[in-house]
């Protein structure tokens, strides 16, 4: 399939800048793939589409302040931001300077932090962040929010709290997930209350997540590497909901590559792991683990709406979308859900 095939005309007034009042008051457009019916509906309806005995699964990644600022050992101003958390120490980031700093040489971050590059691959640097703090707890104190490009603005004390969902844990994502962040404590209750199971893996989203596919042909198009983790608690919650007539609903396109990331390692069966995926879902991928699926409006030309495309069916998807633009729904990271019923 072109790129071309997955581009469609979004008003720029439909890219949400602010989130919702409220996490929980968010529309929702429910899409049954197989029929390809739409329905028009409130995200505080979602009790309603789900029965005890189904599983939700949810990534709970913590967004990292990957955003930081200084200055290179020769003077220039220099921004870095961090794509992935190696260890205590180290990261990989993308840096914008006016001239790319040489493997070996020093960066000065925040008044407070001595970093030295020590390789460069393509755009992204490895760097050594030479402090006695951990760089977890660097990046807590001096570093910012990465708000998505799309979101014209300074970051905010509301996005501090917004950006991030409720049951955010595993410190390592440099993007929400963003399907999470219609979840208050209130529905989590809800669903539990209603026998519901809640399940957890961690993907942690990488900069790649707004990368544009270039290539024409997108089977020409190299996928970024993030990483998983899907413990044996939550394959046996599936196990055992699958075996009993429940459904599997992943929330967030992240819960899903990393379920069916997953099953590939376990060559078609889900068995629990850790590692990095590059999966890479289109129409055509044979899914393996998920049923349904809640998530945002995606980038025109995305990764992300072809994961979509696959999973509720491409025209499906485009008359979905442009019915989300008829209806005045709000798109991207603080924008409106959709619930999908998988094609087949």
């Amino acid at each position: 399939m072109k790129v071309q095939d997955f581009d469609f005309n979004l008003p720029s007034e439909l890219i949400t800048q602010f989130p919702a009042e409220e996490r929980a008051s968010s529309r929702m457009l429910y899409l049954e793939g197989s029929s390809g019916v739409l329905r028009d509906a409130m995200f505080a309806d979602l009790p309603r589409y789900v029965r005890a005995g189904d599983v939700m699964v949810f990534n709970d990644t913590r967004v990292i302040k990957a955003r930081l600022f200084g200055v290179k050992g020769s003077g220039g101003r220099v921004e870095v931001m961090v794509e992935r958390v190696l260890d205590v120490q180290c990261v990989r980031a993308v840096i914008r300077a006016s001239h790319a700093p040489k493997p070996g040489s020093k960066l000065f971050l925040a008044d407070a932090i001595e970093v030295t590059v020590l390789a460069r691959e393509q755009d992204l640097y490895t760097l050594r962040f030479d402090h006695q703090w951990t760089v977890i707890e660097l990046l807590e104190r001096y570093g910012s929010l990465p708000l998505p490009p799309y979101i014209a603005r300074t970051v905010t004390e509301t996005d501090e709290a917004r950006y991030q969902t409720v049951y955010a844990k595993q410190a390592g994502a440099v993007a929400a997930p963003t399907a999470g962040l219609h979840f208050d404590e209130s529905m989590l209750s809800t669903l539990g209350e209603m026998g519901v199971v809640i399940a957890h893996v961690t993907l942690h989203v990488g900069l790649g997540t707004f990368q544009p596919v270039r290539v024409e042909d997108i089977a020409d198009h190299k996928m970024h590497r993030e990483i998983f983790h899907v413990s044996q608690e939550t394959v046996e919650s599936i196990q055992r909901a699958k075996a009993s007539g429940g459904r599997v609903l992943a929330v967030g396109t992240t819960s899903l590559r990393a379920l069916e990331a997953a099953a590939v390692v376990g060559r078609g069966e889900l068995q629990s792991g850790h590692g990095d995926t590059d999966i890479f879902i289109t129409p055509g991928y044979r899914l393996q683990v998920v049923e349904r699926l809640l998530t945002n409006f995606h980038l025109p030309r995305s990764t992300l709406l072809m994961l979509v495309s696959a999973f509720g069916g491409a025209e499906n998807i485009r008359r979905a979308y442009q019915h989300a633009i008829n209806e005045r729904y709000r798109f991207f990271s603080y924008g409106d859900a959709m619930l999908i019923e998988r094609e087949s």
